[in-house]
């Protein structure tokens, strides 16, 4: 699987996964001043339970270190993966 980086909107951003023009996954965030925003998560009911999210999350967190860029935990899901603490390095 193989996600995309797709630049939506001026600083919007996302990662996501397409199969036959169907959107079955993404990420997306806002960036400014060195921080990106996380705004949101989806995963397509056909793909949950398949560990998606965390596939994408661990995406953009590479993308964070690459760029030392710090992130703003906003959706629920990105949340509850940073309380973890496995991402302290990048969490603003």
């Amino acid at each position: 699987m193989e996600f995309k980086l797709v630049e939506r909107g001026t600083n919007y951003f996302a990662f996501e996964y397409e199969e036959n023009g169907e959107m079955l996954a993404e990420i997306t965030w806002n960036e400014h001043d060195g921080t990106m925003d996380m705004t949101h998560t989806f995963v397509s009911p056909k793909l949950r339970g398949q560990g998606v999210a965390k596939k994408l999350l661990e995406k953009a967190v590479a993308y964070a270190r690459e760029h030392q860029y710090k992130m703003n935990p906003i959706c629920s899901y990105v949340v509850a993966e940073f309380q973890k603490g496995e991402y302290d390095d990048v969490k603003a």
